[in-house]
Formats: C-alpha cells, sequence, structure tokens
C-alpha cells in the first residue's frame, strides 16, 4: 500500500474595532475571508476599510468574499505554475473591485464611500503568492523558524495616505509577489498591526512578534478557542497601547498528513 503526503491548512483569524472607532461609536471597518482548496492550497484575504469613509467596512466584507470566491472558482489551476496564479490573483482584484463598484451603484451612493484596502495571498504547498491593494502586509515563515516578508505596506504621498481598491489605479499598481519555497506559516494583517508587526520604514518583519504567534499556531487543536485566545491577544494592553485603529490578523500553519 502506497502513502501519500497531503497538506492540511489550520486557520485562525480575527477582526476586532479598534479603541478608537469604539470611542466613537464606529464598527470595526476590517474585514477577512479565507477557503482552503482541494490540493492543499489556502486562498485568504484581509480588507481594511477606510476610516473616512461611511460604508468602508461594508467594502471590505465584499472585497474579501469576492476575491477569495473569485479564486476558488478557477479548478483547474496547477499548484505550480507561477504566471498563471498571477494572472489569476491580478483577475481576482479586478473581480473584488468590481463587486464594491457594484454595491455602490446599488445603493446609489458614490465608490469613495466603500473605499478599502485589500491583500489576497495564495498559499500551497511549494510557494506563496500575494496581490495587495494598499496598506498592511503578509508574511511567510518556513519550517526552519525563518520569516519573510510577501507583501509590504503600500504608502501615498504623504503619510497614513493608501491606495485603495475602488481607485482606477489600485489594481493596475498593485504589488504582485512571489514567495518560492514550502510555506509553513502565514499571516495577513491590516495597517493597524504594522508598527508592531514590521520593522519601518523597510517593512521587514518583526520576528520577536510573529515567532510567538507561529509557536501558537503549532500547539492549536481546537480553532475555536484559538481564535478567543487570538481576540483576547488584539484586545490586551499590549496591543491597543500602542495602536488604536481597527486590527485583522489571520494566521496559518500547514500541517502535512501521511495517508496511505
Amino acid at each position: 500500500m502506497s502513502t501519500e503526503e497531503q497538506s492540511h491548512w489550520r486557520v485562525v483569524s480575527v477582526s476586532v474595532a479598534g479603541t478608537s472607532h469604539k470611542k466613537r461609536g464606529q464598527p470595526c471597518q476590517d474585514a477577512n475571508h479565507w477557503e482552503i482548496l482541494p490540493g492543499g492550497i489556502l486562498v485568504a484575504a484581509v480588507a481594511d476599510g477606510a476610516g473616512s469613509s461611511n460604508f468602508g467596512e461594508v467594502g471590505a466584507k465584499i472585497a474579501v468574499s469576492a476575491a477569495v470566491e473569485t479564486i476558488s472558482q478557477q479548478n483547474l489551476l496547477s499548484k505550480d505554475n507561477n504566471v498563471d496564479w498571477q494572472y489569476q490573483l491580478i483577475d481576482a482584484l479586478r473581480a473584488a473591485r468590481t463587486a464594491v463598484l457594484a454595491e455602490s451603484q446599488v445603493r446609489k451612493v458614490e465608490a469613495r464611500e466603500f473605499a478599502a484596502t485589500l491583500i489576497l495571498v495564495v498559499a500551497t504547498p511549494e510557494f506563496a503568492i500575494a496581490a495587495q491593494v494598499g496598506d498592511g502586509a503578509a508574511v511567510v515563515g518556513d519550517g526552519e523558524e525563518n520569516i519573510f516578508p510577501l507583501t509590504a505596506p503600500q504608502s501615498g504621498e504623504y503619510i497614513n495616505e493608501t491606495t485603495f481598491l475602488i481607485s482606477e489605479q489600485g489594481v493596475e499598481t498593485a504589488q504582485v509577489k512571489i514567495w518560492q519555497g514550502k510555506p509553513v506559516h502565514l499571516a495577513i494583517f491590516s495597517d493597524g498591526l504594522q508598527m508592531l508587526a514590521l520593522k519601518m520604514p523597510k517593512g521587514l518583519p518583526h520576528c520577536p512578534f510573529f515567532t510567538p504567534l507561529f509557536k501558537f499556531m503549532t500547539v492549536v487543536t481546537d480553532e475555536q478557542e484559538a481564535t478567543k485566545q487570538l481576540e483576547e491577544f488584539l484586545r490586551s494592553p499590549k496591543v491597543t497601547g500602542r495602536t488604536d485603529d481597527d486590527l485583522t490578523l489571520l494566521l496559518a500553519r500547514r500541517c502535512n498528513i501521511i495517508s496511505g
């Protein structure tokens, strides 16, 4: 009887309202969405609705759902065709933008009221690829405690300015990055965590932030309990003492299962 090694992803993700939003009675304008596809492929997205937009949280939710669903419907993609994946991720960004613009037309509200950033990541057993519009970032870890930047925040001309998916240049100027290797850990986060998670201005991963989180994911057995613990971490003074923005953190770990 032959044995086969299969990949299984464990994912824990949380979006919470920042302390400044709570004080103003505003909802959390971040969103996240993910799906696990056949062949050990994880598709995950994080979006951050613009604080200045009345429906930023709606734009964020639509963007992550549309992007992930667009990728998930591509059943014939090869796990190792990088060029094919690049085109598919850009198409998914376009589909997300189209879905957000359609919602603005349905509600008869200007598109800028649905402004949001978007980070979309596909992680296969052989590589990880990401497409990003705006700030926030994604990092990837191998099985040897090395942590690598997958994307970096996109900033505008002025501080705290970024590019949004609804802008005409949003998709065209999106960064698309490929990390060649066997991803074991993945983290995607909104800009509220940038100053804790990254060494700025270069945008490199701050290992003391990620290492405990990746170790946490290696012992997760109950994803519901892990989600609760991750939410408690994001609401802790250790985090809220350094940022008052909405926070999203999606963590994933790939485990190999021998079957046969």
